[in-house]
């Protein structure tokens, strides 16, 4: 079991939107949430976040407000991996799997491969992983 995270990483945490994509530079939310809460990074890292996500995370660090830094990504709506992968096009190469930071793909070597859409966070990193085109972006469903 891990250690409680300290209440101000805990805050930054809870705050962004736990897509594990890197775009922010850092391996997942909660090591950027870490290095906010260390003032080794700032508030506009996270592109998922938005300009909206920027402001909460610099109204909890008690910064100003900046918008999110563009040059890391584009602020797009949610989106999962479609759960129809192209079976005639998947090789069962496993780097789709390999490049999923959340484990939303199953498969196994040379058998086709599926994603898992409520484990999907839509950050994107298994499309260019695959070689052969055969994952599709979505918008996520409405709630």
């Amino acid at each position: 079991m891990s250690a409680p995270l300290p209440p101000l990483v805990e805050r930054l945490d809870r705050l962004l939107p736990q897509t594990q994509c890197g775009q922010c530079g850092y391996p997942g939310c909660r090591p950027y949430a870490e290095a906010m809460a260390t003032g080794q990074a700032g508030p506009d890292h996270c592109p998922p976040g938005g300009d909206e996500g920027a402001r909460a995370l610099a109204r909890v660090l008690g910064v100003p407000p900046v918008p999110y830094d563009r040059s890391r990504g584009q602020c797009k709506p949610p989106a999962v991996a479609v759960a129809v992968v192209v079976e005639a096009d998947c090789i069962g190469c496993t780097k789709c799997i390999q490049a999923c930071p959340v484990d939303a793909i199953i498969g196994g070597p040379k058998l086709m491969h599926v994603v898992l859409d409520p484990l999907c966070t839509g950050c994107e990193l298994c499309v260019p992983a695959c070689p052969v085109d055969c994952i599709v972006m979505e918008p996520a469903p409405a709630a």
